[in-house]
């Protein structure tokens, strides 16, 4: 039996993976970051817990499981760069080396070490290609006449984001931008945009330019049309082919009930 190492972060997702890879016959070997991980994960079998700045120790523990396969899945927060970080030895000699603090300068830090220590990283929607967005409508509310300008400010405006490193996501009203995602996340961008602007906003989340596929692949689900939902947002606009779709059925279904708008956009 292929054995698969997952570093899980918080949130759902990890699960998706996990019951794919188990139905096709991986031995799955998670290692949880936080305390705040699903439960499901942590009662798994090969479940090992470490500390996010201890990467010497996950590392060491995946090469005596015999795992020469890895897969990084969940939330890590940003805010985490700002506390002082319980760092091992390896964990502070990646950090002396960055250039600078930018989520993908880390990610692909680790994935060099990983890398040196015979393990290689897969990507993200390895098994998981069914989940990813396609170029539709999903809803049957589509985006009125005078939408477009507006999503394509936000998809300008997005992709500029990205590009930068700094966020994924843009809010836009009547061919305006009204709010930039930063180390808040997404769904504190969406609920700051209602406060700004009221209702009718658009949340345009896109990709980076160069989407590595291995780190950091954007995610829409549940708890972004509710939250779509609580500031009265007219619709949510993902890119196609470059980021996940999650909890589907369940998110269309809402977003058919309050009449928004949910459309993938090949950019």
């Amino acid at each position: 039996m292929e054995k698969i190492g997952i570093i899980v972060g918080n949130g759902k997702f990890p699960l998706y993976f996990m019951k794919e890879a188990k139905s096709q016959g991986y031995d799955l070997y998670p290692v949880g970051l936080f305390d705040s991980i699903e439960e499901e994960i942590k009662n798994m079998e090969h479940y090992r817990s470490f500390h996010i700045g201890h990467i010497g120790e996950i590392v060491k523990h995946f090469s005596f499981c015999g795992i020469k396969k890895l897969i990084l899945l969940g939330k890590v927060e940003k805010s985490l760069l700002f506390q002082n970080l319980d760092l091992d030895y390896y964990g502070q000699e990646i950090m002396k080396m960055l250039p600078d603090k930018k989520d993908e300068t880390l990610l692909f830090a680790v994935i060099s070490f990983l890398k040196l220590n015979g393990i290689k990283v897969l990507s993200q929607n390895y098994l998981l290609s069914s989940f990813m967005v396609e170029e539709i409508c999903y809803t049957e509310k589509k985006p009125e006449k005078e939408d477009h300008k507006t999503i394509q400010l936000g998809v300008e405006a997005a992709k500029m984001l990205t590009k930068l490193d700094i966020g994924q996501t843009v809010i836009v009203k009547e061919e305006a931008v009204v709010a930039l995602e930063g180390m808040e996340g997404t769904d504190k961008t969406i609920l700051r945009a209602g406060e700004l602007a009221g209702k009718g906003c658009i949340i345009v989340k896109m990709a980076r330019p160069k989407q590595d596929m291995r780190v950091d692949i954007p995610t829409v689900g549940v708890e972004t049309v509710k939250k779509a939902i609580e500031i009265g947002a007219k619709g949510i606009v993902m890119e196609a082919k470059k980021m996940f779709f999650l909890e589907r059925e369940e998110a269309i279904s809402l977003a058919n009930q309050y009449g928004i708008f949910l459309i993938g956009k090949k950019v």
